[in-house]
């Protein structure tokens, strides 16, 4: 059962001045906004976060975290507080009728230290990133100061906030907005979505009951509680589950909210079964987005930006990787001084994720909500096959569940070397492994990230050791990773292995070479955000700082 956590509502100093400056607001204290800040705090930037609520979200709402998201929480120092907290889960069925039909794995590779996915509700991961916020950083955490009115100029951002104990007005170099589906920020600049919303309602639910099932995920098609339809049952922590079922365009969303109605529903579906409801929802959605996710000096994450359907859980997980993507380029431009053009890459990025989730989001929508006759057959054929044939267990679409994109064609380095892995080119995010550090074992994605890193897989020579010393000598701020083979060939000599920056990890599986070079050898480049900026077979130093330059610069500019 959720306990309500209520957050003071404290005057800032900002209201006892004429007018106050900031370098960076963030508008919304949702996963997405509360992240954004964790990020740029632990940078340096100490932003300002504007949240109207004064608590955590009311129900569950989004549960579903996945592994690279985890992986992005646990660079932040709150990876492993979510797992704890969370139902780890990694299998889902897929039943038509009362028939199983398949089941399959999402993590089939156990060489990770994240799983696959955690079921969490969104107000305890609130509550954990506000914690960590509160007592770690020195971000600004503002509980009911409403923003209501927005106005940019190309030297600032004019914000007016609202509170109990009165108005008052801040100015700021970026205002990022996270401030949800119903962006007041959005509101306030006139822009409006593209994209499709769809008619159908549905039904979602968290109940507390205890019964013996495993922690899977389970969807079924035309089931007898539930006939013609769809519905989905997912295991959160303290006992509580969600219940999601689809009700049809047609449906009363008010009737449909009665309690009376939802016992009713739920008793059908889960006979004998003892009880209680704890969050009730009646919703339909949209696969929408902005049409840019920047103007000017204000940039937009998350449900802000763009949304999908609830199937395949790619809201908040790509609302956190909009994070991951913008946080970084942000403060080079605050703190580095990069040219504020770099900003646009998050843009030339991001719009292509979120193009990607919409479209599988739509496409799992029309399999499970099919809106002709033939795409009715179609999907019926094939689930009557699939038990029998696994080409037709691909077909199935009961939502494709949340998968990092990859940014291909962003100004990422194209460098391509031949025989690398497919997985790992430019633009992917880093896939994790086992290595030890003087015999204390870790995961590679331990040491990547908040800084540009040169990553060398293979047996270090003397010539690698002298290509990475003048990585160093040019680009000072780099940190170098080598990830050696169990049995290292002939120690090399030289200053650059005594370095503060300079890691040496033994790849005592053999797990990073199979994963980042095929097993062989090989040169990466690595962003502060943990994604993929170059790869050759060769490490020279030339061709690392170019891409780091690269990087730096605008997209427009390369």
């Amino acid at each position: 059962m959720q306990q309500k956590t209520e957050y003071p509502v404290r005057r800032s100093a900002d209201q006892n001045r004429e007018s106050t400056h900031h370098r960076v607001v963030i508008i919304g204290a949702g996963p997405v906004g509360l992240t954004l800040a964790l990020d740029l705090a632990q940078q340096g930037l100490d932003p300002v976060l504007l949240a109207a609520n004064t608590s955590p979200c009311d129900g569950s709402r989004a549960i579903c975290f996945a592994q690279r998201t985890l992986d992005i929480w646990h660079r932040l120092g709150v990876g492993e507080r979510m797992v704890e907290r969370g139902v780890t889960w990694k299998t889902g069925r897929v039943y038509c009728g009362e028939e199983s039909v398949y089941s399959f794995d999402l993590q089939p590779d156990e060489n990770q230290r994240m799983p696959a996915f955690i079921n969490l509700q969104q107000y305890a991961v609130e509550e954990i990133l506000v914690d960590e916020l509160l007592h770690e950083t020195d971000a600004d955490l503002r509980f009911g100061h409403r923003v209501t009115r927005v106005e940019e100029d190309p030297r600032a951002v004019t914000l007016t906030v609202e509170t109990s104990d009165g108005t008052y007005g801040v100015t700021c170099d970026y205002l990022l907005a996270a401030d949800g589906a119903r962006s007041t920020v959005r509101s306030e600049l006139g822009l409006d979505f593209v994209g499709e919303t769809f008619d159908d309602k549905f039904l979602i639910a968290d109940i507390t009951m205890d019964v013996d099932l495993p922690p899977e995920r389970r969807f079924w098609f035309d089931p007898p509680f539930n006939p013609g339809s769809s519905a989905l049952l997912h295991m959160q922590p303290d006992g509580v589950w969600r219940v999601d079922l689809q009700l049809g365009p047609e449906a009363d969303a008010e009737q449909e909210r009665d309690e009376s109605r939802v016992r009713q529903r739920i008793e059908a579906m889960l006979p004998g079964v003892p009880f209680e409801l704890e969050w009730v929802s009646v919703y339909t959605f949209q696969c929408r987005r902005l049409e840019r996710f920047r103007h000017g000096r204000i940039l937009f994450a998350g449900d802000a930006a763009h949304q999908v359907s609830p199937f395949g859980a790619r809201g908040a997980n790509s609302g956190i990787q909009d994070v991951d993507n913008l946080a970084w380029k942000l403060a080079h431009v605050v703190l580095q001084g990069a040219d504020d053009t770099l900003l646009d890459s998050y843009d030339e990025e991001r719009l292509p994720a979120a193009d990607e989730n919409i479209r599988h989001s739509t496409r799992s929508t029309e399999f499970i909500t099919p809106k002709s006759d033939s795409s009715t057959a179609l999907r019926d054929a094939v689930l009557r096959l699939a038990p029998k044939a696994p080409f037709a267990q691909k077909m199935i679409n009961s939502g494709r569940l949340s998968t990092p994109h990859i940014a291909d064609g962003s100004f990422l380095s194209s460098e391509d070397a031949v025989g690398l892995p497919p997985a790992t080119r430019p633009g992917a995010a880093c896939p994790d492994a086992p290595v030890s550090q003087r015999g204390n074992g870790s995961f590679l994605l331990d040491h990547l990230g908040g800084k540009f890193t040169c990553l060398w897989i293979g047996a270090l020579g003397d010539e690698e050791r002298d290509a990475l010393d003048v990585v160093l000598q040019m680009e000072p701020d780099t940190s170098i990773a080598i990830v050696e083979p169990a049995m290292p060939g002939e120690e090399p000599s030289g200053a650059l292995l005594d370095q503060e920056d300079v890691l040496r990890l033994v790849d005592g599986f053999g797990t990073v070479a199979e994963a980042y070079a095929g097993g062989g050898s090989a040169c990466y480049l690595i962003r502060p955000d943990q994604h993929v900026a170059g790869r050759w077979r060769r490490l020279d130093p030339s061709q690392v700082v170019s891409a780091i330059l690269r990087c730096r610069a605008s997209f427009a500019a390369n």
